[in-house]
């Protein structure tokens, strides 16, 4: 049963909130995919804030809208549950671990050596990160691949991204479906539950292409930087593997090639969302103080995407009603499975097990994540522990 937000004070939902996705943001490994995972997990089966059927509108709406997916998808599930002020509170939450970690790699990570006990740590958070995606593709499978046609649309988007995995790829296998099922798929879903409502969703869009359309007026130095990462965010489709290298380019005249290697490194080895290499970028290019520059450069990159996801959601709302219309989010979700399937091969299975040891710890995980549905807390907790274990057992693997 959905959670009634309204039977939780107001500041009591916005603390809970913030409270959920800071937790996510300090544990959540593993990329864009692992994320979504995290979030299915969290909240739609645990706290139940959403039914699965609104949780995967976003996911595809985020794979079609450029920006930052997963931070796209946490932004409108907080806003959600406490409206605008919930939206802010989870983006700032989800992001502001990866945030602190690479700006202090900025400024200390010379400093830094491998600490194999760390990397133990972390290989068992990322073999987490294969078990959470798994049960979001189960459960995600019960939920939309319910008939052959969307059985055929979920396995057959898994396999062209498994045999041919990109950006650009994901988006035209969400076109695809989307137009196959609006030509083929003539039984309208039988449960549908309609995204909430978002009344400024005309201001939103307004105010992202005016700040898009503004950037190119600004051409000196904390300006300069706002503008080129506002505009790298606004027009990158994909997420974090593509806007990297984007952002690497707009400061190679005053990052060196090796410190670029090392933040590019981190952003895909820290938790959290990949696009705070913007952070370590703002922080590394900085004429001034370099929180200050790399809270620029975050907000800059994220801005455009998040705003266009609310916008894009009052349009979707719009258009709900529409028979035609639903029978391609029908072809939509089973897509987003597939997605999430190829996305549990490579890269999260592929990055993660490596040995014997490795999937027999994930098939235990996922064994009692199905049985007994821990909270997302002890997982995070017992395979911490796990880690922790394995480098006192096997020291020298790590």
């Amino acid at each position: 049963m959905i959670q009634d937000k309204h039977s939780q004070p107001y500041f009591a939902r916005l603390w809970d909130v913030f409270a959920s996705f800071f937790l996510l943001g300090w544990t959540s490994f593993g990329g864009p995919a692992a994320h979504l995972g995290y979030f299915n997990q969290t909240f739609v089966q645990q706290k139940q804030w959403v039914t699965a059927s609104q949780y995967a509108q976003w996911v595809a709406l985020s794979q079609v809208v450029p920006g930052p997916g997963s931070s796209q998808v946490g932004f409108a599930l907080g806003y959600h549950r406490a409206g605008i002020l919930g939206a802010v509170a989870a983006f700032v939450a989800f992001t502001l671990p990866s945030f602190l970690i690479m700006v202090l790699l900025a400024q200390f990570g010379h400093h830094w050596q491998q600490e194999a006990m760390f990397e133990a740590m972390v290989q068992a958070l990322k073999l987490l990160a294969v078990v959470v995606v798994a049960d979001a593709c189960v459960t995600m499978w019960r939920a939309f691949c319910k008939s052959k046609m969307t059985m055929f649309l979920a396995i057959a988007s898994a396999l062209i991204l498994v045999m041919m995995p990109s950006a650009q790829m994901s988006l035209l296998v969400l076109l695809a479906a989307g137009l196959l099922s609006v030509l083929l798929l003539d039984t309208e879903p039988k449960e549908h539950t309609s995204l909430p409502k978002i009344s400024l969703a005309g201001w939103f869009f307004f105010i992202a292409v005016g700040v898009f359309v503004a950037s190119f007026f600004f051409s000196q130095g904390l300006g300069q930087l706002f503008a080129d990462f506002y505009q790298a965010g606004a027009l990158v489709f994909g997420g974090g593997h593509v806007v990297l290298p984007m952002l690497s380019s707009f400061v190679s005249d005053s990052v060196s090639e090796a410190n670029i290697l090392i933040g590019y490194a981190a952003a895909q080895a820290v938790p959290g969302p990949m696009f705070t290499m913007a952070s370590y970028l703002g922080a590394a290019s900085a004429q001034g103080n370099i929180w200050l520059w790399a809270a620029v450069a975050t907000l800059a990159v994220f801005l455009s995407g998040l705003l266009l996801m609310l916008a894009a959601q009052g349009a979707w709302q719009k258009l709900s009603d529409n028979r035609r219309f639903m029978a391609a989010v029908a072809g939509l979700n089973a897509a987003v499975v597939g997605i999430l399937l190829a996305a549990l091969y490579y890269p999260i299975g592929t990055s993660s097990l490596y040995s014997w040891l490795d999937i027999l710890v994930v098939t235990l995980g996922f064994v009692w994540l199905i049985w007994r549905r821990p909270s997302i807390f002890l997982l995070i907790i017992s395979f911490v522990l796990v880690g922790l274990l394995r480098y006192l057992w096997l020291p020298n693997a790590f």
